[in-house]
Protein backbone atom coordinates (compact mmCIF):
# COMPACT_ATOMS: atom_id res chain seq x y z
CA UNK A 1 0.00 0.00 0.00
CA UNK A 2 1.23 3.39 -1.16
CA UNK A 3 1.30 5.59 2.14
CA UNK A 4 1.43 8.87 0.24
CA UNK A 5 -1.48 8.23 -1.75
CA UNK A 6 -5.17 7.83 -1.97
CA UNK A 7 -5.77 5.40 -4.54
CA UNK A 8 -9.49 4.99 -6.01
CA UNK A 9 -10.37 2.23 -8.47
CA UNK A 10 -13.85 1.41 -10.09
CA UNK A 11 -15.47 4.29 -8.29
CA UNK A 12 -19.41 4.16 -10.10
CA UNK A 13 -20.78 5.85 -7.36
CA UNK A 14 -24.07 8.07 -8.68
CA UNK A 15 -22.70 9.40 -12.00
CA UNK A 16 -18.78 8.33 -11.55
CA UNK A 17 -17.94 6.09 -14.81
CA UNK A 18 -15.95 3.66 -13.32
CA UNK A 19 -12.91 6.32 -12.63
CA UNK A 20 -9.92 5.45 -11.75
CA UNK A 21 -7.56 8.32 -9.17
CA UNK A 22 -4.61 8.97 -7.03
CA UNK A 23 -5.01 11.66 -4.68
CA UNK A 24 -1.83 12.71 -2.86
CA UNK A 25 -2.06 12.78 1.27
CA UNK A 26 -1.30 14.99 3.56
CA UNK A 27 -2.11 17.92 0.48
CA UNK A 28 -4.16 20.36 0.08
CA UNK A 29 -6.62 19.14 -2.79
CA UNK A 30 -8.76 21.11 -4.90
CA UNK A 31 -11.38 19.21 -7.12
CA UNK A 32 -13.67 20.97 -9.77
CA UNK A 33 -15.47 20.41 -12.95
CA UNK A 34 -18.48 21.39 -14.59
CA UNK A 35 -22.14 20.87 -12.45
CA UNK A 36 -23.08 17.47 -12.76
CA UNK A 37 -19.94 16.21 -13.44
CA UNK A 38 -19.51 14.02 -9.53
CA UNK A 39 -17.27 16.40 -7.51
CA UNK A 40 -18.99 15.68 -4.67
CA UNK A 41 -19.71 12.24 -5.43
CA UNK A 42 -16.26 11.35 -5.35
CA UNK A 43 -15.35 14.03 -2.23
CA UNK A 44 -18.26 12.96 0.01
CA UNK A 45 -20.38 10.13 -1.37
CA UNK A 46 -17.40 8.10 -1.87
CA UNK A 47 -14.16 9.12 -0.03
CA UNK A 48 -16.21 10.44 3.35
CA UNK A 49 -18.64 7.43 3.43
CA UNK A 50 -15.94 4.97 2.57
CA UNK A 51 -13.41 6.93 5.82
CA UNK A 52 -16.79 6.94 7.69
CA UNK A 53 -17.78 3.60 7.26
CA UNK A 54 -14.33 2.24 7.92
CA UNK A 55 -13.92 3.79 11.07
CA UNK A 56 -17.72 2.90 12.59
CA UNK A 57 -16.94 -0.92 12.08
CA UNK A 58 -13.66 -0.40 13.94
CA UNK A 59 -15.23 0.65 17.29
CA UNK A 60 -17.27 -1.44 19.72
CA UNK A 61 -20.93 -2.50 19.24
CA UNK A 62 -21.94 -0.35 21.51
CA UNK A 63 -20.18 2.64 20.40
CA UNK A 64 -21.37 1.42 16.91
CA UNK A 65 -25.14 2.11 18.43
CA UNK A 66 -24.63 5.49 18.87
CA UNK A 67 -23.20 6.57 15.33
CA UNK A 68 -24.90 7.13 11.74
CA UNK A 69 -24.04 3.88 9.82
CA UNK A 70 -23.19 4.62 6.07
CA UNK A 71 -23.75 2.41 3.18
CA UNK A 72 -20.65 0.92 1.40
CA UNK A 73 -20.26 2.81 -2.25
CA UNK A 74 -19.73 1.44 -5.14
CA UNK A 75 -16.39 1.56 -6.01
CA UNK A 76 -13.77 -1.88 -6.45
CA UNK A 77 -10.94 -0.52 -4.17
CA UNK A 78 -9.91 2.50 -2.06
CA UNK A 79 -6.13 2.29 -0.29
CA UNK A 80 -4.49 4.87 2.04
CA UNK A 81 -7.84 6.44 3.72
CA UNK A 82 -8.00 7.51 7.29
CA UNK A 83 -11.27 8.51 9.16
CA UNK A 84 -13.05 11.39 7.62
CA UNK A 85 -14.39 14.52 8.43
CA UNK A 86 -16.96 16.05 6.17
CA UNK A 87 -18.15 19.72 6.41
CA UNK A 88 -21.58 20.82 5.19
CA UNK A 89 -21.50 22.66 2.13
CA UNK A 90 -23.21 26.05 3.36
CA UNK A 91 -22.31 29.66 3.25
CA UNK A 92 -19.44 29.67 5.20
CA UNK A 93 -19.02 32.64 8.46
CA UNK A 94 -16.83 35.49 8.12
CA UNK A 95 -16.43 35.55 11.84
CA UNK A 96 -12.20 34.90 12.08
CA UNK A 97 -12.89 32.83 14.91
CA UNK A 98 -14.90 30.35 13.37
CA UNK A 99 -12.29 27.78 11.87
CA UNK A 100 -12.43 24.22 10.18
CA UNK A 101 -11.74 23.21 14.07
CA UNK A 102 -14.32 25.06 15.67
CA UNK A 103 -16.83 24.13 12.91
CA UNK A 104 -16.26 20.26 12.91
CA UNK A 105 -15.74 20.09 16.79
CA UNK A 106 -12.51 18.46 16.96
CA UNK A 107 -11.22 22.04 18.47
CA UNK A 108 -12.76 20.82 21.04
CA UNK A 109 -11.68 17.13 21.37
CA UNK A 110 -8.21 18.70 21.13
CA UNK A 111 -8.35 21.06 23.49
CA UNK A 112 -9.40 18.68 26.03
CA UNK A 113 -6.88 16.11 24.89
CA UNK A 114 -3.82 18.50 25.51
CA UNK A 115 -5.47 20.03 28.93
CA UNK A 116 -5.63 16.48 30.19
CA UNK A 117 -2.72 14.54 29.09
CA UNK A 118 -0.14 17.59 27.50
CA UNK A 119 3.29 17.73 28.48
CA UNK A 120 4.12 21.45 29.79
CA UNK A 121 7.27 22.79 28.50
CA UNK A 122 8.80 26.41 29.27
CA UNK A 123 8.67 28.48 26.46
CA UNK A 124 11.93 30.40 26.79
CA UNK A 125 14.53 26.93 27.60
CA UNK A 126 12.45 24.34 26.55
CA UNK A 127 12.22 21.96 29.84
CA UNK A 128 9.77 20.52 31.32
CA UNK A 129 7.48 22.31 33.83
CA UNK A 130 7.81 20.57 37.02
CA UNK A 131 6.25 21.58 40.63
CA UNK A 132 7.52 24.22 43.13
CA UNK A 133 7.79 23.49 46.64
CA UNK A 134 7.33 26.41 49.15
CA UNK A 135 11.23 26.26 49.22
CA UNK A 136 11.89 26.79 45.93
CA UNK A 137 9.51 29.72 46.04
CA UNK A 138 10.79 31.38 48.90
CA UNK A 139 14.68 31.18 47.13
CA UNK A 140 13.58 32.87 44.00
CA UNK A 141 11.61 35.57 46.13
CA UNK A 142 14.58 35.98 48.40
CA UNK A 143 16.89 36.44 45.86
CA UNK A 144 15.34 39.87 44.76
CA UNK A 145 17.18 43.11 45.19
CA UNK A 146 17.51 43.77 49.03
CA UNK A 147 14.99 46.32 50.17
CA UNK A 148 12.08 45.61 47.09
CA UNK A 149 8.80 45.82 48.07
CA UNK A 150 6.25 42.89 47.21
CA UNK A 151 3.13 42.00 47.89
CA UNK A 152 1.84 37.52 48.43
CA UNK A 153 -1.45 37.57 46.63
CA UNK A 154 -3.61 34.37 46.44
CA UNK A 155 -5.83 34.56 43.22
CA UNK A 156 -9.49 33.19 43.74
CA UNK A 157 -10.73 34.12 40.79
CA UNK A 158 -9.98 34.65 37.38
CA UNK A 159 -12.14 35.98 34.32
CA UNK A 160 -15.46 34.84 35.75
CA UNK A 161 -18.42 37.27 35.65
CA UNK A 162 -20.42 38.45 39.17
CA UNK A 163 -20.48 41.02 41.94
CA UNK A 164 -18.83 37.95 44.16
CA UNK A 165 -20.09 39.86 47.14
CA UNK A 166 -20.16 36.61 48.95
CA UNK A 167 -16.52 35.96 48.45
CA UNK A 168 -15.85 39.42 49.71
CA UNK A 169 -18.00 38.64 53.03
CA UNK A 170 -15.74 34.88 53.61
CA UNK A 171 -12.73 36.89 52.90
CA UNK A 172 -13.51 39.53 55.47
CA UNK A 173 -14.61 36.69 57.98
CA UNK A 174 -11.60 35.36 57.41
CA UNK A 175 -9.59 38.59 58.60
CA UNK A 176 -8.28 39.52 55.42
CA UNK A 177 -8.31 43.14 54.87
CA UNK A 178 -7.19 43.89 50.71
CA UNK A 179 -8.51 42.64 47.78
CA UNK A 180 -6.88 43.00 44.16
CA UNK A 181 -9.54 43.66 42.02
CA UNK A 182 -9.13 43.62 37.79
CA UNK A 183 -5.17 44.72 38.54
CA UNK A 184 -6.06 47.55 42.01
CA UNK A 185 -5.60 46.71 45.14
CA UNK A 186 -8.83 48.11 47.58
CA UNK A 187 -9.74 47.84 51.37
CA UNK A 188 -12.16 45.18 51.28
CA UNK A 189 -14.72 47.64 53.02
CA UNK A 190 -14.40 50.03 50.36
CA UNK A 191 -14.84 47.58 47.67
CA UNK A 192 -18.72 48.81 45.39
CA UNK A 193 -20.48 46.64 43.91
CA UNK A 194 -18.84 44.69 40.81
CA UNK A 195 -20.92 44.69 37.39
CA UNK A 196 -22.20 40.99 37.39
CA UNK A 197 -21.79 41.69 33.15
CA UNK A 198 -17.75 42.06 33.75
CA UNK A 199 -15.30 39.54 34.06
CA UNK A 200 -13.15 40.35 36.95
CA UNK A 201 -10.03 38.60 38.11
CA UNK A 202 -10.08 38.80 42.23
CA UNK A 203 -6.89 38.30 44.35
CA UNK A 204 -6.79 38.24 47.92
CA UNK A 205 -3.51 40.37 49.36
CA UNK A 206 -2.10 37.64 52.12
CA UNK A 207 0.97 40.14 52.92
CA UNK A 208 3.16 42.75 52.50
CA UNK A 209 6.87 42.60 52.52
CA UNK A 210 10.38 44.41 52.15
CA UNK A 211 13.12 41.46 50.94
CA UNK A 212 15.82 41.41 53.60
CA UNK A 213 17.45 38.57 55.39
CA UNK A 214 15.02 38.56 58.08
CA UNK A 215 12.28 37.93 56.44
CA UNK A 216 12.02 34.38 55.02
CA UNK A 217 10.03 32.76 58.07
CA UNK A 218 7.34 35.37 57.25
CA UNK A 219 7.28 34.93 53.77
CA UNK A 220 7.18 31.05 53.81
CA UNK A 221 3.82 31.36 56.38
CA UNK A 222 2.29 34.07 53.71
CA UNK A 223 2.99 31.76 50.91
CA UNK A 224 2.22 28.64 52.58
CA UNK A 225 -1.13 30.61 53.57
CA UNK A 226 -1.84 32.22 49.76
CA UNK A 227 -1.23 28.83 48.40
CA UNK A 228 -3.66 27.31 50.50
CA UNK A 229 -6.32 29.98 49.88
CA UNK A 230 -5.87 29.65 46.14
CA UNK A 231 -5.44 25.82 45.32
CA UNK A 232 -1.36 25.81 44.56
CA UNK A 233 -1.37 28.99 43.18
CA UNK A 234 0.37 31.84 44.83
CA UNK A 235 1.56 35.64 43.08
CA UNK A 236 4.05 37.95 43.86
CA UNK A 237 3.35 41.64 42.61
CA UNK A 238 6.80 43.74 42.28
CA UNK A 239 4.92 47.39 42.03
CA UNK A 240 8.02 48.41 40.04
CA UNK A 241 8.18 45.34 38.03
CA UNK A 242 5.79 42.55 37.33
CA UNK A 243 3.43 40.43 39.02
CA UNK A 244 5.26 37.05 38.98
CA UNK A 245 2.81 33.78 39.29
CA UNK A 246 4.03 30.88 41.37
CA UNK A 247 2.80 27.26 41.61
CA UNK A 248 3.38 23.76 43.74
CA UNK A 249 2.19 22.15 40.50
CA UNK A 250 3.72 24.28 37.19
CA UNK A 251 6.37 26.07 37.03
CA UNK A 252 9.57 26.56 34.99
CA UNK A 253 12.85 26.23 38.10
CA UNK A 254 15.73 27.58 35.36
CA UNK A 255 13.18 30.25 34.65
CA UNK A 256 10.88 31.33 37.08
CA UNK A 257 8.37 31.23 34.48
CA UNK A 258 4.71 29.55 36.14
CA UNK A 259 1.45 28.59 34.83
CA UNK A 260 -1.89 27.85 36.40
CA UNK A 261 -3.37 24.75 35.72
CA UNK A 262 -4.00 24.01 32.55
CA UNK A 263 -8.24 23.78 31.36
CA UNK A 264 -9.46 22.90 28.01
CA UNK A 265 -10.31 27.49 27.95
CA UNK A 266 -6.39 27.15 28.30
CA UNK A 267 -5.93 26.20 24.44
CA UNK A 268 -8.62 27.95 23.38
CA UNK A 269 -8.39 31.36 21.21
CA UNK A 270 -12.49 32.37 21.96
CA UNK A 271 -11.08 32.34 25.86
CA UNK A 272 -9.23 35.03 27.47
CA UNK A 273 -7.01 32.49 29.55
CA UNK A 274 -6.35 30.85 26.27
CA UNK A 275 -6.25 33.79 23.32
CA UNK A 276 -3.02 35.74 22.42
CA UNK A 277 -2.60 38.83 24.57
CA UNK A 278 -1.23 40.99 21.32
CA UNK A 279 -4.48 39.74 19.10
CA UNK A 280 -7.34 39.09 21.16
CA UNK A 281 -7.11 35.50 19.35
CA UNK A 282 -8.03 36.62 16.06
CA UNK A 283 -4.85 36.31 14.41
CA UNK A 284 -4.50 39.68 13.16
CA UNK A 285 -3.88 43.46 14.95
CA UNK A 286 -4.58 47.32 14.19
CA UNK A 287 -1.82 49.05 14.25
CA UNK A 288 -1.20 53.08 13.13
CA UNK A 289 0.94 53.55 10.22
CA UNK A 290 1.90 57.08 10.52
CA UNK A 291 2.83 57.86 6.71
CA UNK A 292 -0.71 57.14 6.03
CA UNK A 293 -1.83 59.25 8.49
CA UNK A 294 0.41 62.44 7.30
CA UNK A 295 1.14 61.65 3.77
CA UNK A 296 2.40 64.70 3.05
CA UNK A 297 4.62 66.14 6.17
CA UNK A 298 5.32 69.36 4.25
CA UNK A 299 1.89 70.61 4.88
CA UNK A 300 0.45 72.44 7.91
CA UNK A 301 -2.50 71.12 10.50
CA UNK A 302 -4.62 74.02 8.37
CA UNK A 303 -3.92 72.41 4.82
CA UNK A 304 -4.73 69.34 5.60
CA UNK A 305 -2.13 67.57 6.67
CA UNK A 306 -3.45 65.02 8.44
CA UNK A 307 -5.60 62.64 6.16
CA UNK A 308 -8.62 62.07 8.06
CA UNK A 309 -8.73 66.13 9.13
CA UNK A 310 -8.65 67.61 5.28
CA UNK A 311 -12.04 67.70 4.37
CA UNK A 312 -12.78 68.96 8.13
CA UNK A 313 -13.47 72.86 7.63
CA UNK A 314 -16.21 73.44 9.83
CA UNK A 315 -15.33 76.57 12.39
CA UNK A 316 -16.11 74.65 15.59
CA UNK A 317 -12.88 72.30 14.36
CA UNK A 318 -10.84 75.43 13.34
CA UNK A 319 -10.93 76.70 16.75
CA UNK A 320 -9.90 73.44 18.40
CA UNK A 321 -7.15 72.77 15.79
CA UNK A 322 -6.03 76.47 16.93
CA UNK A 323 -6.47 75.79 20.22
CA UNK A 324 -4.64 72.88 20.18
CA UNK A 325 -1.47 74.20 18.60
CA UNK A 326 -1.72 77.45 20.91
CA UNK A 327 -1.37 74.87 24.13
CA UNK A 328 1.87 73.02 22.16
CA UNK A 329 3.46 76.54 21.43
CA UNK A 330 2.85 76.27 17.61
CA UNK A 331 0.03 77.16 15.10
CA UNK A 332 -1.73 75.80 12.58
CA UNK A 333 0.45 76.98 9.71
CA UNK A 334 3.67 75.59 10.77
CA UNK A 335 4.29 72.73 8.19
CA UNK A 336 4.08 69.00 10.07
CA UNK A 337 7.56 68.25 9.66
CA UNK A 338 8.56 71.34 11.69
CA UNK A 339 6.48 70.02 14.32
CA UNK A 340 7.81 69.34 17.77
CA UNK A 341 8.15 65.22 18.34
CA UNK A 342 5.96 65.59 21.48
CA UNK A 343 2.90 67.35 19.95
CA UNK A 344 3.48 64.74 16.73
CA UNK A 345 2.92 61.98 19.46
CA UNK A 346 0.11 64.15 20.88
CA UNK A 347 -1.87 64.23 17.36
CA UNK A 348 -1.10 60.88 15.95
CA UNK A 349 -1.12 58.49 19.60
CA UNK A 350 -3.38 60.80 22.19
CA UNK A 351 -2.16 63.15 24.73
CA UNK A 352 -2.31 60.12 27.33
CA UNK A 353 -2.54 60.77 31.15
CA UNK A 354 -2.06 64.56 29.98
CA UNK A 355 -5.75 66.55 30.80
CA UNK A 356 -5.91 69.25 28.04
CA UNK A 357 -8.59 71.89 29.04
CA UNK A 358 -8.73 73.72 25.35
CA UNK A 359 -11.61 75.81 26.52
CA UNK A 360 -8.68 78.13 28.90
CA UNK A 361 -6.53 78.04 25.39
CA UNK A 362 -9.53 79.37 23.22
Amino acid sequence: MDSEKIIIQGARQHNLKNINVNLPRNKLVVITGLSGSGKSTLAFDTLYAEGQRRYVESLSTYARQFLERMDKPDVDLIEGLSPAIAIEQKTSSHNPRSTVGTVTEIYDYLRLLLARVGSPHCYRCGRPITSQSIDQIVDRIMSLPEDTRVIILAPLISGQKGSHEKLFGTLKKEGFARVRVDGEIFEIEEIGKLLKTKKHDIEVVVDRLIVKTTIRKRLADSLELALAQSGGIASVHIPTKETILFSEKSACIKCGISYPEFTPASFSFNSPQGACRNCDGLGTTTELAPELIVPNPKLSLREGAVSVWAKRNSMHFIEFIDALTKHYGTDIYTPFEELAETFKRVILYGSGAEVINLSKTV
